[in-house]
């Protein structure tokens, strides 16, 4: 029998399209998602007023081979998402200051922890590679990660590297093929799990790149690469929020970026002073706006 693969999604559907009998139980199971996943067969149908035989019948039509197997998934649907299934009510007072206070707070904490954490030793010896690197190549998946992979980029190519992004995975397996001892690949990961991006860092050894992770400590993708500079990902638990790890990743991605500026030293600044008469002569011309907008 083929696997549910998102029981709640399931119980939602059934929750509106489903018979009668399937509608009270499934109404049952999201309202009450502790008693669902832990009462007998029997307790379930006392509680809806159905028999023992239309539980199964119910579990059945979500894709479950009985109630055994239906809170066996249930049970992990809880453990993975029940933090978005069951949140806490927003308070509405001072509501305003409560959103800019949780995002700017979170955002410093996590750089601070980040910076403590940091072996700038490493940093330094991985920005010095990629400066003398003959092309580098980025890649990362995921929202945060290839967002940090194409960032990498842009502060890489203005100091004169051939710098490049990847974020799909194929392609970065390609890539990593013509990698050669003079590329440097720098693989970004908060959980350090990301396949295709553990696979691309395999390949790019084959052929004598320089891999460097910035990931999870003790992650897959930690125990793969050569050099890894190590980033903790906390999460305070607002649901609501964005993550704030990607703060943390930017700040590590900016001390990077800086060490490989001064290691390449003066020969960076023609570059930089390209690139801002380029640019400045498209917009007003104002000397303290940023290289780029």
């Amino acid at each position: 029998m083929k696997t549910p693969a998102d029981i709640i999604t399931r119980l939602q559907l059934i929750s509106q399209d489903g018979t009668k009998s399937d509608r009270r139980l499934a109404g049952l199971v999201l309202s009450d998602l502790d008693f669902a996943s832990k009462a007998a067969i029997s307790e379930i149908a006392a509680r809806v007023g159905v028999s023992e035989p239309t539980v199964t019948r119910f579990c059945r039509n979500l894709g479950c081979e009985g109630l055994r197997d239906f809170k066996f998934y249930l049970a992990q649907a809880i453990a993975i998402g029940g933090q978005y299934l069951s949140p806490e009510p927003l308070s509405r007072d001072a509501r305003e200051q409560r959103i800019a206070s949780a995002i700017t707070e979170a955002a410093i904490a996590a750089i601070q922890r980040a910076s403590e954490n940091l072996d700038m030793g490493v940093l330094v010896s991985v920005a010095a590679r990629i400066a003398s690197s003959g092309n580098v190549l980025c890649i990362g998946s995921g929202g945060i990660s290839s967002m940090m992979a194409t960032e990498m980029q842009n502060r890489l190519f203005r100091l004169g590297l051939s710098a490049l992004a990847q974020i799909d995975g194929q392609l970065q397996r390609m890539y990593a093929a013509v990698a050669t001892p003079e590329t440097t690949l720098i693989a970004f990961s908060v959980s350090g799990y990301a396949r295709s991006v553990i696979e691309a860092v395999e390949v790019a050894q084959q052929y004598g790149a320089a891999t460097v992770a910035i990931t999870a400590p003790d992650s897959a993708l930690a125990k793969v690469a050569d050099t890894v500079i190590l980033l903790q990902s906390f999460e305070d638990g607002n649901i609501y929020k964005p993550t704030s790890s990607r703060y943390a990743l930017l700040a590590i991605l900016d001390m990077i970026a800086t060490a490989v500026a001064e290691s390449r030293g003066p020969k960076v600044l023609e570059n930089l002073r390209r690139i801002k008469q380029s640019v400045n002569t498209l917009k007003v011309d104002d000397p303290r706006l940023p290289l780029g907008d």
